[in-house]
């Protein structure tokens, strides 16, 4: 009775870290999807030699585990560079990188799925290639992408329960010191599954009404 008491004090704890979940993954899915539109132009338009380094750089974060990348980065390479990062901060910043790669071949899919006759039907009527770019390919592109992105968002959701090995407060670490404060296991972890679900639920939810708002009626996109 008294460790079923005492269970219900820590609740409201394990609820306060699903706020820090959300900054991992908001925080993660911002920074990837501003790589992820950049390295995906990249690709599509310029034939420079950033483009094998793009294509290393997808390989290693889509080729390694997370937890490899996140022990890499906070014990290796930021020390190294004399950056010194916290344990959320390197989170964030390994999240969105990760999904940098991820979200670079969404939006590359999504812009090379566009017909070349609308860019050059731009270029025709005086258009410069980023104006082109910027008010007719990419809003298309973003359009067709948001179904996959909002998978994505679902993913770092999931991804981000590995942040507790850096120390992160997020919700599995919370889980797992209330499991370890009241000897009880079943019920904090439960509460932290029922709340990854609600949050997956929402954050789906949230993507369908964009999606929704963005489509064209009669269009069969996604």
């Amino acid at each position: 009775m008294n460790s079923m008491t005492s269970l219900s004090k820590y609740l409201p704890y394990i609820f306060e870290g699903s706020l820090w979940s959300l900054g991992l993954v908001l925080g993660g899915l911002g920074i990837g999807f501003m790589i992820g539109v950049m390295f995906s132009l990249i690709e599509v338009y310029n034939n420079s030699p950033l483009k094998k380094l793009i294509s290393l750089y997808i390989w290693f974060f889509r080729g390694t585990p997370l937890i490899v990348q996140l022990f890499l980065f906070h014990w290796s390479i930021f020390p190294a560079l004399g950056i010194k990062s916290t344990p959320l901060t390197t989170s964030i910043t390994v999240l969105g990188l990760r999904s940098g790669a991820y979200q670079s071949q969404i939006l590359r899919g999504a812009i090379g799925s566009i017909e070349e006759t609308q860019m050059l039907a731009a270029k025709a009527v005086g258009m410069n290639d980023w104006d082109a770019i910027s008010s007719i390919i990419l809003p298309q592109a973003l359009r067709i992408a948001l179904p996959q992105i909002s998978n994505e968002y679902s993913i770092i959701l999931k991804d981000s329960a590995i942040c507790f090995i850096l120390g992160v407060m997020e919700l599995m670490t919370r889980a797992k010191y209330t499991a370890i404060a009241t000897g009880i296991a079943l019920i904090p972890y439960l509460v932290a599954g029922l709340i990854y679900m609600g949050l997956t639920y929402i954050g789906t939810k949230l993507f369908d009404l964009i999606y929704l708002k963005m489509k064209i009626p009669g269009s069969v996109e996604g």
